[in-house]
């Protein structure tokens, strides 16, 4: 039975799967930010450097009440710094009825809202979550559709109608786009990747983010093939090169 995020039945303790905590983040949105990595995720990114995250069934099952009242001890650092709440993943969207819980519950108490996503997962149950959203960090790995597949293995498409909704509901956006050398660094491709984001108002700016090693050992423990091992971390003036092409489409980016 799904259950309606905005009239929660008081008899019923919605719970979820999480991977870790953070409790003072700096990088997943704007200010100080307590920060929720969620387990599942449909993707299998070459480049991820969470792969335990994957599986639903894995993970520390709480609930959304048990979340909040973590939460509540940072209240004052998210204040003072104009930071807040944000879940990421894993794929945050794979647990609707619980992400949804613990952003309202931070929206009645005035706490801002953050959701880190791929926009991939099933598209009504994200509309839902959506509703006690401020802002949305939409990580698009690539805008061809080979490469996008082949980045992930899974299609572009559903992740492009996701975009436009935010477009359409005007929720505010931060497009994170990973540049990893010799996968997603074809100029070409960045440049049509930027021209479709200067056609998106929502979209507030654009980080560029370099690609790095750091959870390869995640996939040996794991017994993952990193396809990626023998591919050097994306370098300081190749991140340059990628965010002037944003610039020249007047995305502001980072």
């Amino acid at each position: 039975m799904t259950l309606e995020l905005s009239t929660l039945n008081s008899k019923t303790e919605i719970s979820g799967r999480i991977h870790s905590i953070e409790t003072c983040g700096t990088v997943d949105g704007p200010g100080i930010r307590f920060v929720i990595f969620t387990q599942g995720c449909l993707l299998r990114c070459q480049y991820c450097h969470n792969p335990d995250t994957r599986s639903l069934q894995d993970g520390k099952l709480v609930t959304a009440k048990e979340i909040f009242e973590q939460i509540k001890k940072y209240r004052s650092y998210m204040k003072a710094s104009g930071g807040g709440v944000t879940i990421s993943g894993g794929e945050p969207l794979l647990q609707p009825e619980f992400v949804g819980e613990v952003f309202r519950l931070c929206k009645q108490e005035g706490i801002h809202t953050a959701l880190d996503t791929s926009g991939f997962p099933k598209f009504e149950d994200a509309k839902k979550v959506l509703e006690f959203v401020d802002l949305v960090l939409l990580d698009l790995k690539a805008f061809s559709p080979e490469t996008y597949h082949d980045v992930t293995a899974v299609s572009l498409e559903p992740v492009l109608r996701f975009t436009h909704y935010l477009n359409e509901i005007q929720k505010p956006t931060w497009v994170r786009f990973v540049l990893v050398p010799h996968l997603t660094d074809n100029p070409q491709e960045i440049a049509e990747l930027a021209q479709f984001v200067s056609t998106l108002s929502n979209v507030e700016k654009v980080e560029v983010l370099p690609f790095h090693k750091m959870g390869e050992y995640k996939w040996d423990e794991m017994g993952y093939e990193y396809k990626l091992k023998d591919t050097p971390g994306a370098t300081v003036e190749q991140v340059q090169q990628a965010m002037e092409i944003f610039k020249q489409f007047g995305v502001k980016v980072e």
